[in-house]
């Protein structure tokens, strides 16, 4: 009897399992590049050892936050440094964890399946007791199968897969939509014009489809000549300004779709003579820093990040060892300041 003792998995438990020498989980584990071995074999190490749980105690309980005291959860992220939602989340995690005297273990993979198995891998021999993976953009993610055999509990951030087979967290991008339009409709505008970004991006299809919703509810009418494309970029949202603004019927407000489009919009809104807000109103997106230097300071949406970060945590505490699927959606925050008022033909 072991008097209750569970058995942590070790090196020769992952070796004997997964048919190779303890000296290649070492190596695997480790992960020397500078020993070759072939993909397929450091491959199934990481599978075996990410099943057997290694690093951990076996059998995992889990529990609140309260058991988590004292140890850590794994955050794994495509991408760090490309945007500062990232940065919001991991901080919205932290602060939720940190108050509970939980460690936050970061691994960056830039989307590489086999990085992520190098992660899972790491973060479960440093003791992780659970895992929240993130995307840098919204989306639907097809995850590697190393993820469906963790011995911890996993949460989804800002990405879902297409079977909710994961707790998940989004924003709720058409609802952010539809406020940044009726932010515009209630000032009196009508012709209200949008810069959307990249298409094939969910975050852009949702909040076009906000766009129009909020058109529907107040009776007016969708006009596609209103919907300029963009790419997120501010020379984007200048070029899409300058066309807007050349339509023989110009808008009284425009929608754009990220605070940098809206930089670029106020650039273009500058050079036509205008003035915003008493000739033209705009709102941007994302609440990003710039948006507070903007002249007029620019009325924006603010993404939900750090609280989408603390609810991922706040999941991790609340799993059973029954897996609870389900796709939460989190509110986007209107940031009002001084780029929107009066539509002019009203004043």
């Amino acid at each position: 009897m072991n008097g209750g003792k569970t058995k942590r998995v070790t090196m020769m438990d992952v070796a004997k399992a997964a048919g190779c020498s303890q000296a290649t989980v070492s190596v695997v584990l480790n992960n020397v590049m500078d020993i070759k071995i072939s993909p397929d074999l450091r491959g199934r190490v990481l599978d075996v050892a990410a099943r057997l749980g290694y690093g951990l105690a076996s059998p995992i309980r889990r529990a609140g936050l309260e058991d988590l005291r004292g140890g850590c959860i794994g955050f794994i992220v495509d991408q760090l440094a490309t945007t500062p939602e990232t940065v919001n989340a991991i901080e919205g995690a932290r602060h939720a964890s940190w108050e509970n005297d939980v460690t936050i273990l970061v691994a960056q993979t830039q989307g590489r399946a086999e990085h992520e198995r190098s992660a899972v891998a790491r973060l479960l021999r440093a003791g992780a007791q659970g895992i929240v993976y993130m995307s840098v953009f919204t989306r639907r993610v097809s995850l590697d199968a190393v993820f469906d055999r963790l011995p911890v509990p996993i949460v989804l951030l800002n990405c879902y897969t297409g079977e909710n087979q994961f707790p998940a967290v989004v924003p709720d991008e058409v609802t952010g939509g539809r406020i940044a339009t009726l932010s515009l409709i209630k000032k009196g505008h009508k012709r209200i014009a949008t810069i959307v970004g990249e298409s094939f991006m969910e975050a852009a299809q949702d909040r076009l489809a906000g766009y129009r919703q909020a058109l529907a509810e107040a009776g007016l009418r969708y006009d596609d000549g209103l919907v300029a494309e963009g790419n997120w970029t501010p020379t984007s949202g200048f070029d899409a300004t300058r066309k807007l603004l050349s339509l023989s019927d110009p808008p009284t407000a425009i929608f754009c779709q990220n605070d940098k489009m809206a930089m670029g919009c106020f650039m273009a809104i500058g050079e036509a003579g205008l003035r915003i807000p008493q000739d033209i109103s705009v709102v941007g997106y994302d609440d990003d820093e710039l948006s507070r230097h903007l002249r007029p300071q620019l009325t924006t949406l603010e993404l939900p990040h750090r609280p989408m970060g603390a609810w991922a945590i706040e999941q991790l505490a609340r799993r059973s060892g029954a897996r609870r699927a389900g796709l939460h959606k989190v509110a986007c925050t209107l940031v009002s300041r001084g780029s929107i008022g009066r539509e002019p033909r009203e004043t």
